[in-house]
């Protein structure tokens, strides 16, 4: 049977935040845990060992693989810091347009520091995303 690799964990989000080397990309976390606290309503959580997520919903796909994952996150990785809203959702594609500099790939999009992308954007991303998580996945 399947086990979830990426779980919730009652590791310290401000410690691991204040383990990151670089100081711009710190400050830049500590921005981000800011901007996603006060757009989500949730309180920050680790979710594996670098992952800070926000709310949690229970998926369940046809296949019967099922989990839970936040609604929202972003990680700040060495290289650059990843940004994780909902998979599917057409919206976020179209706010994207407006985001700023990033990259993207399956399931996050990624951004050097939060300096490049427009916050008011970052937040629209945000709300669309739980919301329409908790459309899909209604507890």
């Amino acid at each position: 049977m399947y086990e979830q690799k990426t779980k919730e964990t009652d590791n310290s989000v401000i410690e691991f935040l204040d383990l990151i080397e670089n100081a711009k990309k710190r400050e830049d976390a500590y921005r981000l845990l800011e901007i996603f606290t006060e757009t989500t309503g949730y309180s920050a959580k680790m979710w594996g060992p670098s992952i800070i997520g926000f709310g949690s919903y229970h998926y369940r796909y046809d296949s019967g693989h099922e989990g839970d994952a936040p609604l929202a996150g972003f990680s700040p990785r060495k290289a650059k810091i990843s940004l994780y809203f909902a998979t599917g959702d057409t919206e976020i594609a179209e706010l994207l347009q407006h985001f700023g500099k990033y990259t993207s790939g399956k399931a996050c999009v990624y951004i050097n520091k939060v300096a490049d992308i427009d916050v008011a954007v970052l937040k629209q991303m945000i709300r669309h995303s739980v919301a329409f998580l908790n459309e899909t996945y209604p507890k």
